[in-house]
């Protein structure tokens, strides 16, 4: 089982960016891919980015392309998320989820949940 535990969340005008965190520990060589995933109130959760721990290869949902970055530190176990240009449809809590393959992962199923963190953006 893998343990992640995510952090940077915070509240933040229109425009601006925040970095989330996402600390993964545990059996981590057993996650091949690692997601960000976001829930707004009152909506289903969705797919935000994910990343290939290896090979780098990321993926990313068409409303946040060219405004996030997802990115991994191998060496802490550590994957991030850079968001720029927050728009207030972009508040939600996000959370970041482990997964062996990338499929299951891009349809909300993983082996672990982070407990997320606040994202709120203000207009």
């Amino acid at each position: 089982q893998v343990q992640l535990v995510e952090s940077g969340g915070g509240l933040v005008q229109a425009g601006g960016s925040l970095r989330l965190s996402c600390a993964a520990s545990g059996r981590t060589f057993s996650s091949a891919v690692m997601g960000w995933f976001r829930q707004a109130p009152g909506k289903e959760r969705e797919f935000v980015a994910a990343i290939n721990w290896s090979a780098g290869s990321t993926y990313y949902a068409d409303s946040v392309k060219g405004r996030f970055t997802i990115s991994r530190d191998n060496a802490k176990n550590t994957v991030y998320l850079q968001m720029n240009s927050l728009k207030p449809e972009d508040t939600a809590v996000y959370s970041c989820a482990a997964a062996k393959n990338l499929i299951p992962l891009l349809r909300l199923v993983a082996d672990s949940w982070g407990q997320g963190t606040q994202v709120t953006v203000s207009s």
